[in-house]
């Protein structure tokens, strides 16, 4: 069996993984990042660079190479509710270097950090490699063993990040404690057309047939449509042609798009989940990004909560682990940073599955826009504070003064 020794084996080549890993490397840290997929070509996931995080490769001295990446960008959201549109956030006042968000494929954002990071000689990324088990010793952890196309290995590390998502078997083997916090809702997610002469601003469009969420990404729509949980099959069950009349109904602009859908195969389903673990860490082990708090999709602040743990771990841990030092109070320390921020975030998502998703999913006739959007709409200087709230979030980190 091939073994491998370093000073941080992360687990997970997603934007916690690799952030982590770049800015370890950075600091002369030895680190080895385990995908177990042979690329990062996967479709619809989190696609949303928030504010925040550009702000972050902007310190780093990033920046340009990135957005030198094919992106969209999104300065204004707004929302169609019974034919009525409101204005409600407004990212142009931010004090951010970008006051957009930046729609990027997931691709696009991970090859540019991958291969920033393989600037580093220090930095390993193993591709087509599945991390199977944690090792350990005297209760500690030590290291992981994997599997990749060329057969097992071992990897020893001072510390495991297990950064691998919310399905990491890496983190149900490490005996710490996950809280459900239950999520009452799924969602489709498609591509459908877009001609050159529709409106350039991503919107949600929102009735009595439903609730669908339009996000521009140049020559397509990227649309999600959530539903009630556990209803994936009924809806499957109506048939395609129904599925593309429901998105007519609810957004009658897209009805031409629409009829582009001619295959189930043609719409992902994903399965929401809100939980977080109420200890993020045992000795020799930190799980980070959604391993930690997986997050709903309501705000698209999933890829940057993940990415602000990365910058928390990074800062706090990378003297120590470049020195062989790290302690458990280090490693509480990252959680005790980041704990707050994605509590309050899901907390807010929680509140917004009860309040707005389930009653719009399950009313009857047709809805009046809730006074507080309103507002939004008509005192333009308010949109600033959703805007703050999606593209800021609570406790952004940075890169100052740091390596």
């Amino acid at each position: 069996m091939h073994s491998l020794t370093t000073q941080c084996c992360i687990s997970g080549g997603g934007p916690a993984g690799l952030m982590l890993g770049y800015l370890l490397a950075r600091q002369g840290v030895d680190v080895v990042v385990l995908e177990k997929h042979p690329d990062f070509l996967r479709d619809f996931r989190g696609d949303t660079v928030h504010p925040s995080t550009l702000e972050l490769f902007h310190e780093l001295g990033l920046l340009e190479g990135l957005l030198a990446r094919p992106h969209q960008k999104t300065d204004r959201i707004s929302v169609m509710i019974s034919g009525d549109r409101l204005q409600i956030a407004d990212f142009s006042k931010l004090p951010t270097h970008c006051k957009f968000i930046a729609m990027m494929p997931q691709w696009d954002f991970l090859d540019y950090l991958a291969d920033e990071a393989r600037s580093y000689p220090n930095f390993q990324l193993l591709m087509s490699t599945q991390t199977d088990a944690l090792i350990e010793q005297n209760g500690c952890v030590v290291g992981v063993s994997a599997t990749t196309t060329d057969g097992p290995i071992e990897v020893r590390s001072e510390l495991v990040v297990v950064a691998d998502g919310r399905g990491s078997q890496l983190r149900d083997m490490s005996g710490l404690v996950v809280e459900d916090l239950g999520a009452p809702i799924d969602v489709f997610w498609m591509r459908l057309p877009r001609r050159p002469d529709d409106s350039t601003e991503s919107l949600a469009h929102i009735n009595s047939n439903g609730f669908l969420v339009l996000i521009n990404r140049g020559d397509y729509w990227q649309c999600a449509l959530p539903f009630p949980k556990g209803r994936a099959e009924e809806i499957r069950a109506e048939g395609i042609v129904e599925f593309s009349a429901r998105i007519s109904r609810i957004a009658p602009a897209l009805a031409e798009a629409a009829q582009a859908l001619k295959y189930w195969n043609d719409v992902k389903l994903l399965t929401v989940q809100v939980n977080r673990l109420t200890r993020w860490w045992r000795e020799g082990l930190l799980c980070i990004g959604d391993a930690a708090h997986a997050m709903s999709p309501i705000g698209g602040v999933g890829i940057n909560l993940a990415i602000q743990d990365a910058v928390a771990a990074g800062r706090i841990l990378g003297t120590a682990l470049k020195a062989g030092t790290v302690t458990t109070d280090q490693l509480a320390a990252v959680q005790k940073r980041r704990a707050w921020p994605s509590r309050m975030t899901q907390r807010a998502q929680i509140a917004a599955h009860d309040r707005v998703l389930i009653p719009v999913l399950t009313a009857n006739e047709n809805l009046r826009a809730p006074f507080v959007l309103k507002v939004f709409n008509s005192v333009p200087a308010l949109r600033g504070l959703p805007a703050r709230a999606i593209g800021l979030g609570l406790r952004p980190e940075h890169w100052r003064n740091v390596p």
